[in-house]
């Protein structure tokens, strides 16, 4: 028996580690550190405010922010702390846990979060959406383009309202084989799922994780706006529904121009193969019936109806407006939870851990916003964020309200890819962003749209996401063939956001 020696030389090299994009986490980590560190080089500024605390245009000056080393450290430090509950001094601006004033940080919108993280596990543990979306997509299945159309419709409305994203993820099992049965091929389901929520998203009415966030971020109501995003989900949706059908009968007609190819076995599916789905049950019906209630009720209770009815924004509320904020709706939807899981008959421990478990499993956009939050603690304690407001102060100067709009869209796309996270991308920007719009004399509410439309439309495409590379994936379909189906929407949803900004820019 012989052995054969290795020659050093010709050992195989290591394998090299794959790059892996950091989470929203260390980004906002790294953003926290980095800013820090700046803070010691932007020179202290202010403005004047006026009545409403919007700072004045023009009005800005060297001021000294009277911070030692020791005080800069400590905010370092306490940056978490203060991006939850950090207390902002009436008299002198800066924000500590321990000062006496107005709540700065983002315990509100925290436990909003973690809220609605409980009640959609809640519901989702009831079965009834996915059943309810199953059956409808089984009951379809003979109607190529209203299954496509339905589909999207349905994800859509789940998108602008709550932010369904993720969840998606599990219904690729159900509509590629039926996809597949109707003589279409694997990218229809995939446009189907991905766009039908992403466009939802993109055009968000009342998602609490961006529209609810942003609001927080900009000082105005969740419901601020809200026609303007009504609108434009309405035609945004429409634009790719129809999009999706058209290129799904190009390939019904023809085969060979499909751009993700068949694998074998995919011409021989027929209906039968999708499977069957459950009928729903009284029980799944009430709780539908009960989550589309509660939605329903969020939206009356945080549209301030006087400004929406009669365009004017300081219209006096009419007596039936709720006026409700994040603690309210942070109620609201733990209530809910109670109430779904009450529905269901799911008993007290069943409900008390899936309720626990939601509040977990929303724990990592929670404390993205606390991070993206102490970031903005740093800045004014330090005295720096009127100083680059300043400095950008001139971009807004002589620039129409529709183009200033169409920039803001435009900025944050960059800004998008690099926070994949809409609740940090939010909470980081909007103090930026939001004074801005007081100088060019838009309102803060089409900031807010313009920030989502952008965030939305990246997130259409870009491989940070786990909503498109995990559902390309679970489609067996290539990345590189689903930006080729996908780049000419974009370009055209690219022109219609900037179309809509502009004219609700102009309009406020």
């Amino acid at each position: 028996m012989s052995t054969t020696a290795t020659d050093p030389g010709t050992e195989e090299p290591q394998r090299k580690r794959k790059f892996t994009f950091p989470s929203a986490l260390t980004i906002l980590a790294i953003v926290t550190v980095g800013v820090w560190l700046l803070a010691f080089l932007i020179p202290s500024g202010a403005y004047d405010r006026n009545a409403d605390g919007a700072p004045v245009e023009g009005s800005y000056h060297r001021v000294d922010s009277g911070q030692t080393f020791v005080d800069r450290l400590n905010d370092l430090f306490l940056a978490p702390v203060n991006g939850l509950y950090g207390i902002q001094d009436e008299k002198s601006g800066v924000v500590g846990p321990d000062m006496a004033g107005e709540l700065y940080g983002s315990a509100g919108v925290f436990l909003f979060v973690l809220a609605i993280g409980a009640f959609i596990t809640v519901v989702f543990a009831t079965g009834a959406l996915d059943r309810g979306i199953g059956r409808l997509a089984h009951r379809l299945r003979d109607r190529g383009a209203m299954l496509i159309a339905g589909v999207m419709l349905v994800f859509s409305v789940l998108g602008t309202v709550e932010g369904f994203a993720e969840e998606t993820l599990g219904f690729y099992g159900l509509i590629v084989p039926l996809m597949l049965a109707l003589g279409y091929d694997r990218m229809v389901a995939v446009g189907a799922i991905i766009l039908g929520a992403g466009i939802g998203v993109l055009c968000s009415t009342v998602n609490p994780f961006a529209t609810g966030v942003a609001s927080s971020a900009a000082d105005i109501s969740l419901g601020d706006g809200i026609v303007l995003r009504f609108v434009m989900w309405i035609v945004l949706t429409a634009v790719t529904i129809a999009y999706v059908i058209r290129y799904a009968k190009r390939v019904q007609k023809n085969p060979d121009r499909s751009l993700s190819g068949f694998l074998p076995g995919d011409r021989e599916q027929t209906a039968a193969d999708a499977g069957e789905v459950p009928e729903l049950t009284r029980l799944h019906k009430s709780v539908l019936v009960l989550v589309a209630l509660v939605f329903a009720f969020m939206i009356f209770s945080v549209v301030p109806w006087a400004s929406a009815l009669t365009g004017k924004a300081d219209a006096k509320p009419y007596g039936f407006e709720l006026g409700w904020s994040f603690p309210q709706l942070a109620a609201l939807f733990f209530c809910a939870a109670v109430l779904v899981g009450c529905v269901a008959r799911m008993g007290e421990q069943k409900l008390s851990s899936t309720i626990i478990q939601g509040a977990a499993d929303f724990i990592s956009p929670a404390l993205v916003i606390v991070l993206a939050r102490g970031v903005t603690v740093i800045m004014n304690n330090s005295k720096v964020t009127d100083t680059v407001l300043h400095s950008i102060e001139g971009v807004v100067k002589g620039t129409s309200s529709g183009l200033f709009a169409i920039i803001v869209f435009v900025v944050n796309l960059p800004l998008a890819f690099l926070i994949p996270s809409t609740s940090g991308h939010a909470t980081l920007a909007m103090p930026i962003l939001a004074p801005l719009a007081d100088f060019a004399g838009v309102s803060r509410s089409v900031v807010v749209t313009a920030w989502q439309a952008a965030s939305g439309w990246m997130n259409l495409w870009v491989p940070t996401t786990a909503v498109t590379i995990g559902g390309v994936a679970l489609a067996k379909v290539g990345y590189d063939k689903y930006l080729r189906f996908v780049w000419p929407l974009l370009a055209i949803l690219f022109l219609l956001i900037c179309v809509f900004v502009a004219l609700g820019a102009v309009m406020t």
